[in-house]
């Protein structure tokens, strides 16, 4: 069954206190939509539902899922933007900074969408966006690899949840940017980099509604985003 076109669509978004998070959901109120924001500490955000959200708690998916369709009805789309970076070679890396990195990257994204499914599955177009990275298409660095490793699982995840939600009109993309003028950002880039020509947060909010507003019959799953000509990318 379709959900009616007439109401109002509802989002889920991850890290949504500041920089992309935060711009996505600037983008997405200004557009109508109605949202629902998982912070790790919550924030004023006006009219949107905000829900305490760790990705290290049991159940925290399910729970901010349930919480979000008491309030508003239904689940329109999901987009899965939290992230860490531990700037290290897959040889330095620890297990510990490994396991951090696969469950804010990867594992919290994937239990997201579980928890979810069925909600994106009933509007008949229920849309999946995963704010992945250039590093989940490619390896820059020493330093990026590992990385890289989580982001590449959560292109492959995008990947997968686009297969396996096909028939129920639910369409995933993957979104991989480059630098993006966010503290994480800045962080990881050269100290010669100028903030004002990376990437914008905004960019890539208005990337992401891109994703969201496509028809079924136009799904896009994988989008790079770059500030600067970078080979094949």
């Amino acid at each position: 069954m379709t959900m009616p076109a007439s109401t109002p669509r509802v989002a889920m978004i991850s890290g949504a206190s500041r920089g992309i998070g935060a711009a996505i959901r600037d983008r997405l109120a200004a557009s109508g939509w109605q949202l629902s924001l998982g912070m790790r500490k919550p924030v004023d955000a006006g009219d949107a539902l905000v829900h305490a959200y760790d990705t290290a708690a049991e159940d925290a998916e399910a729970a901010w899922v349930d919480a979000t369709v008491a309030r508003f009805g239904r689940i329109d789309a999901i987009i899965c933007n939290a992230g860490v970076l531990v700037g290290k070679s897959v040889v330095e890396v620890r297990d510990a900074e490994m396991e951090e990195m696969l469950a804010v990257n990867l594992r919290a994204p994937q239990r997201l969408a579980r928890a979810a499914w069925p909600h994106l599955a009933k509007t008949g177009q229920g849309r999946v966006v995963i704010i992945s990275s250039l590093s989940g298409i490619r390896v820059a660095s020493a330093d990026s690899g590992a990385y890289a490793m989580t982001k590449h699982a959560v292109t492959a995840l995008a990947h997968g949840l686009r297969h396996a939600g096909w028939d129920q009109g639910i369409r995933a993309t993957a979104i991989c940017p480059g630098y993006v003028a966010t503290d994480m950002g800045k962080s990881a880039a050269s100290d010669t980099v100028d903030p004002s020509i990376m990437t914008q947060p905004a960019d890539i909010a208005q990337t992401v509604q891109f994703a969201l507003d496509l028809p079924n019959t136009a799904s896009v799953a994988e989008i790079a985003v770059n500030w600067q000509a970078e080979g094949r990318l």
